[in-house]
């Protein structure tokens, strides 16, 4: 009996030591929020229309013909004469018209469309899309967009100046479409299920099949998913399932997620992110700037009184190097915060980090990709 007692608690010593040794950093998510269905994809949609209304911020005719060729056709097929006479008003832009047609969209559903100028239309604001047709790329129509563009960016013109402020050639009509057609798969004919993770990585896929393996031998009595690669993880349908309630459950179910090593970086914004599991080996870091200003300073020479001279200019140029830094400072980071605090310590500004960075990646020391923008 004691025997059994001694070997309860050393399981609950060991226990606890693992739990100490695993990470405090290990994130969770829900297989929802990492990975995607792959029947359940958006599907682009493009049209061409025209948008009215607009205060003579819209299409010139000799520059954009199309545009008057559509308005003519539009006319024409609402039983309007268009013979004889050209109209110059620029009330009317050629667009673009844009989509994305979510997952098991049923008919009668409405999407958001967006609206793009493609003549020398200067402002779309105020104009409304008049009806235009969305077509697939299987050139089948699957919705019909109408309704009042709303464009955030501005513009305001004087005689002499001009105030321009976002994109005022392009804008957006919220619910402006509706679904006619419905997609030709359908999900309760599918035989399995295809997750993809946003982020591939196989030590995730393989988690997601493991934690999906876990709750089908429970619930169905035996393993139901395979990770193909790092991108994709498949699920077999088992017989007595009901493929939608099968999705719910496992789309639900919590996944410790992993990612690489990587240290993004932008030199344009001297914009710096360093993911968590970032390493740097223990290196030595100077960090200086070197400062040279250069100033003319030049001097007018008069002659002497009826010497006939002229005046002449002599250039006097002062230069100064000044040259900052230059201290040494050890940087080793086992983890994410030592390795902020150690690049701090040094005193420099983000174009300096950036520049340490790269150095530390030169000299092998920092252990994650670097991704350069």
């Amino acid at each position: 009996m004691k025997l059994f007692f001694r070997f309860l608690t050393l399981v609950a010593v060991l226990a606890i030591s693992l739990a100490d040794v695993a990470p405090a950093w290990a994130l969770t998510s829900r297989i929802k929020d990492i990975a995607s269905l792959q029947a359940g994809r958006d599907n682009q949609l493009i049209g061409y229309g025209l948008i009215v209304g607009l205060q003579g911020t819209g299409d010139g005719f000799r520059a954009s013909p199309f545009t008057e060729q559509s308005m003519r056709a539009m006319l024409q097929n609402l039983g309007i004469s268009t013979q004889g006479g050209q109209s110059n008003a620029k009330n009317t832009a050629a667009v673009m018209v844009t989509a994305n047609l979510p997952p098991f969209a049923s008919p009668g559903s409405r999407i958001d469309v967006t609206v793009s100028s493609l003549g020398d239309a200067t402002s779309l604001r105020g104009g409304t899309l008049v009806m235009t047709s969305l077509s697939g790329a299987d050139g089948q129509i699957y919705a019909v967009a109408q309704g009042a563009a709303i464009v955030t960016g501005f513009q305001a013109q004087g005689q002499a100046a001009t105030v321009t402020e976002g994109v005022t050639t392009a804008g957006r009509v919220p619910g402006g479409a509706i679904i006619e057609r419905e997609l030709p798969s359908r999900f309760k004919d599918s035989v399995n299920l295809v997750l993809q993770l946003r982020n591939p990585d196989f030590s995730t896929a393989i988690r997601i099949a493991d934690i999906v393996n876990g709750y089908a031998s429970a619930r169905f009595g035996g393993p139901v998913a395979e990770a193909k690669d790092s991108q994709e993880v498949v699920i077999q349908k088992p017989r007595t399932a009901d493929l939608t309630r099968l999705m719910a459950d496992i789309e639900n179910l919590i996944v410790e997620t992993d990612t690489p090593a990587k240290v993004v970086i932008n030199e344009r914004t001297g914009t710096i992110v360093i993911g968590s599991d970032v390493r740097v080996s223990p290196v030595a870091v100077s960090y200086g700037t070197l400062t040279v200003q250069v100033t003319e300073t030049p001097q007018i020479i008069q002659p002497e009184p009826f010497s006939r001279g002229r005046t002449a200019v002599q250039p006097q140029t002062d230069i100064a190097a000044e040259q900052t830094g230059g201290r040494v400072a050890i940087i080793d980071g086992p983890d994410l915060r030592t390795l902020v605090a150690g690049l701090n310590n040094i005193g420099v500004k983000p174009d300096g980090i950036i520049a340490i960075l790269q150095g530390i990646k030169s000299a092998g020391a920092l252990q994650a990709e670097l991704v350069l923008q």
